[in-house]
């Protein structure tokens, strides 16, 4: 069974930056991920979801693949491979893969304008190697699957992780 995570930060950069730190610790076997989504609530008040995979240009190419050796069956492989590539894009944009995204779009309507959040949807992970790693750009648990008593124990390891600044020195 999977956890979400949704953490707030104050910029998109930043959430850019934990999805991608999160991707890099799943290349080194420490995080197993479903799915992983900044989402941004743009000074407009638009939101906009930066998803980690474009299920409409997997889509598209698909088809096109698909539609192209149909096509080849009828001698038109050209107008086979456009009109599957098209489906294949349509089907692809109206997937919806790991977190659901009318679920985080109800979520980013809680953040300030100019603030952005990363969901992660986590298989297994390696808490005590992860955590410390993402807890350095800081940030604000929003939303976990977790119980209320592992949520507060993941807070308090957060807060345990985090980089003190150095002192000002006189």
């Amino acid at each position: 069974m999977s956890n979400l995570f949704a953490i707030a930060y104050p910029d998109l950069a930043t959430a850019q930056a934990v999805r991608n730190e999160a991707v890099g610790l799943q290349t080194q076997k420490l995080i197993d991920l479903e799915d992983a989504v900044v989402v941004e609530r743009r000074e407009d008040g638009r939101i906009k979801l930066h998803q980690q995979v474009s299920t409409t240009g997997a889509g598209a190419a698909s088809g096109a693949l698909w539609g192209g050796v149909i096509g080849l069956l009828f001698f038109m492989p050209f107008l086979g491979a456009a009109v599957g590539g098209a489906a294949g894009a349509a089907v692809g944009a109206s997937t919806d893969i790991g977190v659901d995204d009318n679920f985080m779009r109800e979520v980013a309507q809680h953040l300030q304008p100019g603030t952005a959040a990363v969901f992660l949807l986590v298989r297994r992970a390696t808490a005590d190697k992860v955590v410390p790693v993402l807890a350095r750009y800081g940030g604000r648990i929003i939303q976990t699957s977790l119980s209320t008593e592992a949520e507060a124990g993941l807070r308090a390891t957060v807060e345990a992780s985090r980089v003190q600044p150095a002192p000002a020195s006189a």
